[in-house]
């Protein structure tokens, strides 16, 4: 089975703070999500002038899923709305990152990123329209993927379209971090992790090589890894 859907991927596939989305659809921690259910992506109807609906995502199966176990749900269950802001490897709007500090203290608490597979950049990171919103690093089939940093999984499946076989890890309330492409996960959503922990293994599920494809998002967005790997 293909794991569905859960808030978290949602608002990763949208570029959006997770937070901005469960406020949006009034959703409460454990932000548990259901079959059926019409999630709004966007606050457009808010516009001026605008005499647009919100654009919304429709989330189709025959089964229950949530944010807590969702490896039983297809990877159809979340239907793509306005595709035409949505891009490989995500969004390209700007956002204001915070300040590293003289001992390595990040805001929101992640004190030291780690790199999560040793091999030879691919791409870097890209601010452009169109431009890669990671690093792209080579490597080796079966490669262990480490946890560049502690934090909880909130997302280990493949229904995001263009990142394989993937994994998502919440570090704190402004910081998560995603790793693509990967032959085989070796961690579950809600599990707690430890920075070095192996939770994949290199492979090139969705992409034309063997490569992990790693981002850093901040309150939703993607920042440049390079600025905190040390």
């Amino acid at each position: 089975m293909k794991s569905g859907d859960t808030l978290f991927s949602i608002a990763f596939r949208n570029g959006m703070d997770y937070r901005s989305l469960a406020r949006l659809n009034r959703i409460a921690e454990p932000y548990t999500i259901y079959v059926g259910q019409i999630l709004v992506v966007s606050n457009t109807s808010t516009d001026a002038g605008s005499g647009r609906n919100p654009a919304t995502t429709s989330l189709k199966s025959n089964k229950n899923y949530s944010n807590s176990n969702s490896s039983d749900t297809a990877s159809k269950s979340a239907k793509v709305v306005a595709p035409q802001n949505q891009k490989r490897y995500g969004q390209n709007e700007r956002v204001e990152e915070p300040e590293k500090t003289a001992s390595s203290t990040i805001n929101g608490n992640v004190r030291q990123w780690h790199w999560p597979v040793k091999g030879p950049i691919l791409a870097k990171f890209s601010s452009q329209e169109h431009g890669n919103k990671g690093l792209d690093i080579g490597g080796v089939y079966g490669t262990p993927v480490k946890a560049a940093a502690a934090g909880q999984v909130v997302y280990a499946g493949n229904a995001l379209r263009g990142y394989g076989n993937l994994i998502i890890i919440k570090h704190n309330d402004d910081f998560l971090s995603a790793y693509a492409h990967n032959h085989r996960l070796l961690v579950k959503e809600r599990e707690s992790v430890a920075a070095g922990q192996t939770i994949a293994e290199m492979g090139n599920s969705d992409a034309d090589r063997i490569q992990l494809h790693f981002e850093i998002r901040y309150r939703g967005k993607s920042v440049d890894p390079l600025r905190y790997l040390k």
